[in-house]
């Protein structure tokens, strides 16, 4: 069974797994998700990071490419490290910014290499949420104050790692002490920035200008029996192409269930995450609607997706709020493509 839209709740803290070391094949469905909570300790728990700690790793090669990571002897001091290896030019990442990452990584212990987000199995660019909970805060917690196309290099104790349970999936224990090579991207909108265009009347109208859920509004009419897929508004952006990764927010609701209402009831929402959702489009790792309806789109577009039955989970029920022969409607907007 397709997964639901909502299993990669916790992309930035298994952007380690699902990209550099390839162990999360993700087919697992929403039911069966992880919880974002558990995939590394809560804000509060994690120490002040330092400039630096003695001992301290070396990095070498070029910012935007993979780096090369020289562990020094002798043990981790246990400190957080976050030490600017070279400081870029673009603006500063600030607490909430949507930025974009690349990184190298290594094990303190035993010198594992964890891979990296470059070259052609890498995965590309990973979106991170500058200081937010619930994301692994070597990453989350690094990039707050860093400029954009700065080099990082990040020293994470397993309370700024992994937390207690560490990560089995990549052979990280309890103890283990990670090291990054942190490439800091772009900061990236939130959501698609523009004016939204003119919905007709037998459509659902959507309001979605700000950083929240969107409102969903279902006409009393029958839902379309073809896949509706009306950009709201126009990006700028790259055009998306199949086997991409795409990052993006979204709203859903079922029209039958919500037929008349002014507020649609929402079953699923990646504004309720804190996280963008990423997943490869046109691979059949969504449901057929969005493989369909997102490829051919723009980066920073706004999307109206009305999606019939047999485009989503037909007679498959999700829930109360997402019955069995739903017709689905979505407002995605599109945030970047790789």
């Amino acid at each position: 069974m397709r997964r639901r839209l909502a299993a990669l709740l916790i992309v930035p803290a298994l952007a380690l797994t699902a990209t550099a070391c390839g162990s999360d094949d993700g087919k697992k469905d929403a039911t069966d998700k992880a919880d974002s909570s558990s995939a590394s300790p809560k804000a509060a728990e994690v120490p002040k990071a330092v400039d630096t700690a003695a001992p301290m790793p070396k990095v070498t090669g070029d910012v935007g490419k993979k780096a090369t990571i020289t562990l020094p002897k002798g043990d981790p001091s246990g400190k957080f490290v976050v030490h600017t290896l070279s400081e870029g030019d673009g603006a500063e990442v600030k607490k909430n910014d949507l930025v974009s990452m690349n990184f190298t990584g290594k094990l303190w212990k035993g010198g594992k290499d964890l891979g990296t987000t470059y070259g052609a199995q890498g995965g590309g660019d990973q979106m991170v949420t500058a200081g937010a909970e619930g994301q692994l805060p070597a990453f989350a917690q690094a990039v707050v104050g860093q400029k954009e196309g700065s080099r990082v290099l990040v020293v994470a104790p397993p309370a700024a790692g992994f937390g207690s349970q560490g990560n089995s999936q990549v052979g990280i224990s309890a103890t283990d002490t990670l090291v990054f090579a942190l490439d800091v991207g772009k900061v990236i909108p939130k959501k698609a920035e523009g004016t939204q265009a003119a919905i007709p009347s037998d459509l659902p109208q959507i309001k979605a200008d700000k950083e929240e859920p969107a409102t969903i509004s279902v006409p009393k009419n029958d839902p379309p029996k073809k896949l509706v897929d009306q950009v709201l508004i126009n990006g700028k952006g790259a055009e998306v192409k199949s086997g991409q990764t795409v990052t993006m927010q979204y709203s859903g609701a079922a029209w039958k269930l919500n037929q008349g209402k002014e507020k649609a009831e929402l079953f699923d929402s990646s504004w309720k995450t804190g996280q963008p959702f990423s997943t490869a489009i046109g691979q059949g790792q969504v449901i057929k609607g969005w493989d369909t309806g997102i490829v051919g789109k723009h980066v920073g577009d706004r999307v109206l997706l009305v999606i019939p039955a047999d485009q989503a989970y037909g007679k498959e029920a999700k829930g109360e709020t997402l019955p069995a022969n739903s017709t689905l409607v979505f407002v995605v907007d599109i945030l970047a493509a790789h």
